[in-house]
């Protein structure tokens, strides 16, 4: 939070925590293959790898069909 204002002592822990909080729980992390510390903690990681195999060979196919499209046209 840059804002330029003072900020009290607790508001300016409250902003360290949420800082905190972000950076260690919900930052993605290439150790992690990119998943956030909270996605493997709760267990969520394999689903979202799953979801982004998926997404990334419909992604993939769709560039083909499109290439063959505009060969044909």
């Amino acid at each position: 939070m840059c804002t330029g204002t003072r900020l009290s002592p607790g508001d300016l822990e409250r902003e360290i925590g949420a800082f905190v909080s972000r950076y260690n729980e919900r930052r993605y992390q290439e150790s992690l293959n990119n998943l956030s510390p909270a996605d493997v903690w709760y267990g969520q990681g394999q689903a979202i790898l799953e979801g982004r195999r998926k997404l990334k060979i419909e992604t993939l196919n769709l560039g083909k069909q499109l290439h063959y499209q505009e060969k044909t046209a």
